[in-house]
């Protein structure tokens, strides 16, 4: 495979990806983001109670 005709592939498949919109239907950006804040705050808290010796 030359270098050429995987270039017209990859343009070729990109083209093709703008009519999906990207997005999955099960997935909900509130939900995600929120899940995500979660996780940061609770990595936050335990990082905060190993260096009590601040």
């Amino acid at each position: 495979m030359s270098l050429h005709t995987t270039a017209a592939q990859l343009v070729t498949l990109a083209s093709e990806g703008g009519e999906h919109g990207g997005n999955h239907e099960s997935l909900s950006p509130l939900l995600t983001g929120g899940g995500a804040f979660v996780v940061l705050l609770l990595l936050l808290w335990v990082t905060t109670r190993f260096n009590r010796d601040r």
